[in-house]
Parts: C-alpha cells; structure tokens; sequence
C-alpha cells in the first residue's frame, strides 16, 4: 500500500511532468484509458461484485447500491465520457485577454493547470475514472480518495488507467489512488497543505462539510441537491407531469433529481391528482401539506420542516401548495441547497422573474433538473456540481479545474 505522503510526493513531481504535456499527448493517454476500460470490462465487473455483494452485506441502502453499480452500459459510458473530453478543446495555454499598457507592457491573462488536484468521494466509481480524465486533460495530478464501498472498483479502474498511461510513455502518477480508505486518510487530505493545490469533495452532505470545516487546503464545495419543481397556475400540465415524473423518477439517487413539488394553488386541484398518478409506478410517497392532503386523502404523510429540507434520494417527495410566484421563489430559496431548480409556466414573465430571483446554479424553465450533469451540458465528464459562488458554479468541466496566470511581455520597462 502506498503512503498519503509517498502518494503525495510522487503526484507533486507528476504534475511538472503533466504540465508540459501537449494536447495530441493527452488526448492520446485519454482514448488509452478509454480503449483499456472496454478491453477490461469483465475484470472491472468481477471487481465490481465485490463491492456490491459486501455493500448489501453491511446494509448499504438501494440508492447507494444502484450509484455502485457498474455494468458493461455503464462502463461503456465512462470510456465514452473519455474520449468526449478528448474532443474537447484543451484549455490550457488559452490567453483570456491581452492588453497594452501606457509604458508599453503587454500584459495579459492565460489558462494554466492547477497542478495536484485531490477528490474525496464516495460509492461512486465512475467518479474514480471521471475525475483522473478531467484532471489529466486539465494538465493536473490527481489524488483520488474514494470510499471503501467501491474500493475493488476503484483499484480495479485507476490500475487500468495508470498501466494505459505508461503504455503510452505518459506518466502514470498523473493518476492515484489513496488505498486506505479510513477516515484519517481523509482527514490527512484536508491538511496537505504544499502538497495539494486544491481539493473537491463529492458526495453525500456528510462528507462535503466535513471537507469544508475542516480542510486547510482550498476547498470548491460540491454540493447536496433540494431540487424543486414548481408548477405555476399557467403551466401545462401534462408537460408537467412528465417533468416532474423524470426529474422524481428517472434515477432518484443523484444529486439533481427533484426532491421538492410546488404547487400553485391555482393549478392545484386539477394538477396534483396527475403527480400522483404519475409518481405511483415507481411507488414515490409523497410528504404533503395540509391542502395537498386535503386534495390526495390520508394516503400523503404529513410534510414536516425537516421534509422541505431534505435531500431523499430515493421514492420520496415533499410537496406544498403555494398561494403565488413570490411564495414559491422564497419557499425554493429558504430550503434549496443551491443546485437546480424548475419552473414549469407557460407565463412568460414569470418564467423571467424564476430565473432572475430562484438562487441555484442552474435554474429551468419547463425542463427536468436531471439536465445539470457535464455531460449533458456538453462538457464531457464532470468533476461534480458546485454549488458555491466563488471560483466555479454548476457542473464543474475542464475550465473549472484551471487558474490562471498573468503574463507581461517587455522591452526594459522599470518602475
């Protein structure tokens, strides 16, 4: 088992090696690893299994299950993740901007890598491959700290990486793997500071605070999604329906499925028996209001505060019925956690008013919140979805995994 600091150590010399790199190099390790996944998908499953089979053993619930899972779908759409940040344009080198002062300096802006770039995360293997792409192609290191859960899994993935890696003459430390999975290895990661440049957890609200109190290195928080779908009074309603039904139902154990309907009080006799309707295939309880128990019977559970808060990720809802657009906007802001939100209207005005005032990093007007991914956004892998303000916001792509520098060009200026 390699050391944190023998890890930390080795990923440090990488990044100089790394930064150097040319994109046709890195574009070549990237379809490398993605040609060594497919090549190795049984293997990866075998591993896989073990994971599974010890995560149901110890209880693990069914939506953690199911973000554990690996299958040859889904691995075919982590080497496909691969090869679209191969096809991306490379940032690194881009000059943002470039200027001539009064006293004849040209000074400018340009897109640098990071340098070591540490995740923290969770049951989620495909973060394991996901994170070392973007990093790679960003022109950084990478220490990955996943979590027990997936360890096989993630053993499994970086190996193949990093032998794909050396079988192309690129270096294979650009990508590692922290092998002790306890929970002093994850706080050994929070103080690396000189080592890491930066650090990102990903996954459940647990795990996230406990980087962003504790951490000495700089953290971008990721962050826990109270996803809300608000009808208006105008809205269609069978449109809303399926938009609810996809953002509730499609995968419920990520973090941009809805958690939260709003109702206008409008639409509400006429709309929720539909929600209803269209949330009891997947078998979704829903945690109501008085009114939305007044309009669906007793077979609603009482909505607590604690529900409105709530991330489920799982076959649970909470829903209330508004009187107005202000008070879905301030019932969204109150209890959201800043991720993804939707209005379904066919009021153009108040379509403007969500977009402008709802607070989030991603904000829809009539369409699912199950579109908040890097993928589906066109950036290829993602590294997560922030949710702060400062440095990157949303589905975190390449740009967000670089700085920048200034650079000045002279001709013997002095001050």
């Amino acid at each position: 088992m390699r050391q944190l600091m023998d890890i930390a150590a080795d990923a440090r010399r990488a990044k100089y090696a790394v930064a150097r790199l040319g994109t046709n190099d890195k574009n070549r390790g990237l379809l490398a690893i993605a040609d060594a996944l497919l090549a190795n998908t049984r293997e990866i499953i075998d591993a896989n299994r073990i994971d599974i089979e010890n995560g149901r053993a110890n209880g693990l619930a069914e939506g953690l299950i199911d973000r554990l899972m690996l299958d040859e779908k889904r691995i075919a759409g982590i080497a496909e993740g691969c090869r679209q940040v191969a096809a991306l344009p490379d940032p690194i080198g881009e000059v943002l901007w470039m200027r001539k002062t009064p006293n004849g300096l040209n000074i400018g802006q340009k897109r640098v890598p990071m340098g070591v770039i540490g995740i923290i995360y969770e049951a989620r293997p495909n973060v394991t491959v996901d994170a070392a792409a973007l990093c790679f192609k960003a022109g950084s290191a990478c220490i990955l700290r996943g979590g027990k859960e997936a360890f096989h899994s993630s053993m499994c993935l970086t190996r193949l990486m990093r032998a794909a890696l050396a079988g192309e003459g690129l270096p294979e430390d650009a990508i590692n793997l922290v092998e002790d999975t306890s929970r002093d290895s994850a706080t050994q990661m929070m103080k690396l500071n000189g080592w890491l440049d930066v650090l990102i957890p990903r996954g459940g609200a647990g795990l996230i605070q406990s980087v962003v109190r504790n951490a000495t290195v700089p953290v971008i928080e990721t962050g826990t999604g109270n996803c809300h779908v608000y009808v208006d009074a105008s809205a269609d309603l069978e449109m809303a329906q399926c938009i609810l039904v996809n953002a509730k139902c499609q995968r419920p154990s990520v973090c941009n499925a809805a958690e939260s309907l709003l109702v206008h009080k409008d639409a509400a006799v006429r709309f929720l028996p539909m929600a209803a309707a269209g949330l009891a295939p997947s078998g979704v309880s829903i945690h109501g209001c008085t009114r939305t128990r007044e309009i669906l019977g007793d077979a609603v559970l009482p909505a607590t505060e604690e529900d409105y808060g709530r991330e489920y990720l799982g076959y649970e809802i909470s829903c209330k019925v508004v009187d107005s657009l202000d008070e879905a906007i301030a019932h969204i802001n109150r209890y959201n956690t800043g991720h993804s939100e939707c209005i379904v209207t066919r009021d153009y005005e108040a379509s403007q008013r969500f977009l402008e005032e709802v607070d989030a990093a991603a904000v829809y007007v009539n369409a699912s919140t199950r579109f908040t991914d890097g993928f589906e956004f066109g950036f290829g892998a993602e590294i997560g979805i922030s949710t702060q303000k400062l440095h990157a916001r949303g589905p975190m792509g390449l740009t967000a995994l670089t700085t920048t520098k200034f650079i000045i060009y002279g001709n013997g200026q002095i001050r």
